[in-house]
C-alpha cells in the first residue's frame, strides 16, 4: 500500500499573527491540543483537522531553514523509512523522535533537497482522509525539483507511488502527475530559476479563488502568481504569508 501525505503544518517566526492570517482567509478556527507539551495548535475547518501551527525551531533556523509549509508522509516505520532515505542518497535533518502517546516522526529531505517529515502515529486515531478538493483543507501536493524522472524513481521506490498523466509544459518542461492510490493527488516538475532550492508546495481548496485573493492581500499577504486556470479546469494562485511562507490555493472557479 502506497505511503502519501497525512498531515501539513505551518513553521512560522511569529504564531499569533500567523494564526490571524490564516483563520481570515480559509474560516479555519485555531486550538491547542489539551496534552500538548509545547506550543503547537491545531488548525480546524468545520471541525475537522486541517493543519498544524507552530514556532520554527530554532536548531531548523540553525540550518538555514525559513517560514514554511511542511508536509508529512505516513510511515510503517519511520526508523526503517528514515534509513532507506539515507540509504538512497537523502538526507536525515531530524533523527528519529517520539512524541509520547501522539506519534513518532522524523525530517528528511529527498536526494535533490526537498524537505519533508516521516509520521507514525501512537494515539491510535487515524486522521481522517478528506476527500478531493475538500474546502479548507489541503487539495494538492506539488513538487518543484531539478529532475522530475529521478524525483518520481525515489518516491515511487520508497512509498510505492504511481505515475499519472504526463503534462507538456512547453519551455517548462513535464508536469508529471502522481497517485498514492487512486486518482492524482499532486505533481512534479522542473523548478525554475527563481526557485532557489527544491521544495514540496502544498495548495489548500477553497470555494473560489479571487474571493480568497481579496482576503490574503486584506490580510497582508502577497500574490506572486495567478489567478491562472490549469487542465481540468481548476484556478490556482501562489502567495507568500506576511512572515514569508510559501503557499497555494485551488478552487474549482475563480
Amino acid at each position: 500500500m502506497a505511503q502519501g501525505f497525512c498531515w501539513v503544518e505551518l513553521l512560522t517566526s511569529d504564531v499569533e499573527a500567523a494564526q490571524g492570517f490564516y483563520d481570515a482567509i480559509f474560516g479555519w478556527t485555531c486550538a491547542a491540543p489539551g496534552h500538548a507539551q509545547r506550543d503547537y495548535r491545531m488548525f480546524f475547518h468545520e471541525g475537522a483537522a486541517a493543519a498544524g501551527l507552530m514556532l520554527l525551531p530554532e536548531e531548523a533556523k540553525a540550518q538555514g531553514a525559513r517560514p514554511s509549509w511542511f508536509g508529512y508522509i505516513s510511515s510503517p516505520d519511520v526508523d526503517v523509512d528514515a534509513a532507506g532515505i539515507v540509504a538512497a542518497g537523502g538526507r536525515l535533518f531530524r533523527a528519529p523522535e517520539t512524541l509520547e502517546k501522539i506519534g513518532r516522526f522524523a525530517v528528511v529531505g529527498d536526494p535533490q533537497g526537498a524537505a519533508f517529515a516521516l509520521w507514525a502515529g501512537l494515539s491510535g486515531v487515524s486522521a481522517v482522509d478528506q476527500p478531493p478538493m475538500t474546502i479548507g483543507h489541503v487539495g494538492w501536493h506539488e513538487l518543484f525539483c531539478d529532475d522530475v524522472e529521478q524525483a518520481f524513481a525515489f518516491y515511487s521506490a520508497r512509498f510505492g507511488w504511481t505515475k499519472g498523466e504526463a503534462l507538456d509544459m512547453g519551455p517548462m518542461g513535464v508536469y508529471q502527475l502522481f497517485a498514492t492510490g487512486g486518482a492524482p493527488v499532486g505533481g512534479m516538475m522542473k523548478r525554475q530559476p527563481a526557485i532557489p532550492q527544491p521544495f514540496w508546495n502544498h495548495y489548500f481548496t477553497v470555494a473560489a479563488l479571487d474571493a480568497t485573493l481579496e482576503k490574503v492581500a486584506k490580510a497582508g499577504g502577497k500574490i506572486v502568481h495567478g489567478p491562472a486556470e490549469v487542465p481540468g479546469g481548476a484556478w490556482i494562485a501562489q502567495c507568500f504569508d506576511p512572515q514569508g511562507a510559501f503557499f497555494s490555493l485551488v478552487a474549482a472557479k475563480r
